[in-house]
């Protein structure tokens, strides 16, 4: 396998080339287990790449947490799994002061955070005030417990998954959380030759064994080439065109959305937005971003960053809805 400090004497076309071949190595262990949601494993590995957490919503038995998890051991880094319920408490996620009986001090007993990928499973079963335990860790990379502030060593990612809220004993996830996910993936349904297969994968005595096929090492390395993917000013500016689209629609000929939208995407939605299109590009072999890169990652990035207003809802008007129409609408370069 290629190690990491092999690639610093190469070209960027040269390590995008080389990174392309690791990361088919990765694509391909992820779909031992994984059949029929390629966007997922792309949107995995996109949110990987950009050192962005991520959300994965739907239905259950859509192998979201089966996903999250085959990431996890695909890499060769520390995993830890939160069950989210009604009764957990922030201090379950983060940890908390034990007191010593030895030395009559208190100590702090870290918490499962402290690894190098978070699996947060059904998020939205626990209430507001422990979904936010997480804000710190997320942002920051770092948990204060009582006195004292604790790093926690990188490369580091929230894996979440959620039921849709309308489902019985869910709750929303607070403004301040969602944007602290890169990218929301809406997961489907498979296809009807998908799903048989995974009928067929699943009768077997057991799914195929993940095995690690990169170290922590060359995920920082990646995340370098994805840094250095050339992405022009003209891209630049279509994306912004399309993030201010969102708070000001009326000032790019969509007037009609200016009562939809009750507040646009943040200034963190249009970093995410340049990181996820580089990161898009990587994955199709280019050392330089176009368009689609843009288009395509658009309503993952955007779509939990957009509030609707109460007249959307009320017409079942989505930010999905909201944002295609944007993209309709805004000159592609």
């Amino acid at each position: 396998m290629l190690q990491p400090t092999a690639l610093q004497d190469y070209t960027l076309k040269e390590k995008v080339q080389l990174d392309s071949y690791v990361l088919k190595e990765l694509v391909q262990e992820l779909e031992k287990n994984i059949v029929g949601q390629r966007r997922m494993i792309d949107r995995l590995i996109i949110a990987l790449l950009g050192g962005g957490h991520i959300l994965l919503e739907g239905v259950p038995g859509l192998a979201k947490t089966l996903a999250a998890k085959a990431l996890a051991t695909s890499i060769s880094g520390s995993f830890q799994r939160i069950q989210f319920t009604p009764d957990l408490l922030p201090s379950d996620i983060t940890g908390t002061t034990i007191f010593n009986l030895e030395t009559h001090e208190f100590i702090p007993k870290k918490g499962p955070v402290f690894t190098n990928f978070l699996l947060a499973d059904e998020i939205n079963r626990a209430p507001e005030k422990v979904q936010s335990a997480l804000l710190e860790a997320m942002q920051e990379k770092q948990v204060t417990i009582g006195d004292y502030t604790y790093k926690i060593e990188g490369p580091f990612m929230v894996l979440a998954t959620q039921n849709p809220i309308e489902q019985h004993g869910t709750y929303t996830l607070p403004e301040a959380q969602l944007d602290r996910f890169m990218l929301k993936i809406i997961v489907n349904y498979p296809s009807f030759e998908e799903e048989r297969l995974i009928m067929q994968l699943n009768q077997k005595p057991a799914l195929p064994a993940i095995e690690p096929v990169l170290h922590l090492d060359q995920i920082i390395s990646l995340r370098t080439t994805v840094n250095e993917i050339y992405i022009d000013s003209t891209i630049e500016s279509y994306i912004l065109k399309i993030i201010f689209a969102t708070r000001s629609p009326e000032k790019y000929q969509l007037p009609q959305l200016q009562k939809l939208i009750r507040s646009g995407a943040s200034p963190r939605g249009t970093v995410n937005m340049a990181t996820a299109a580089k990161a898009k590009a990587l994955l199709e072999h280019r050392d330089y971003v176009i368009p689609e890169d843009v288009k395509d990652v658009c309503l993952d990035v955007l779509r939990h960053r957009i509030s609707v207003s109460y007249l959307a809802e009320s017409e079942n008007i989505t930010s999905d809805i909201l944002l295609k129409e944007i993209l309709e609408h805004i000159d592609v370069p």
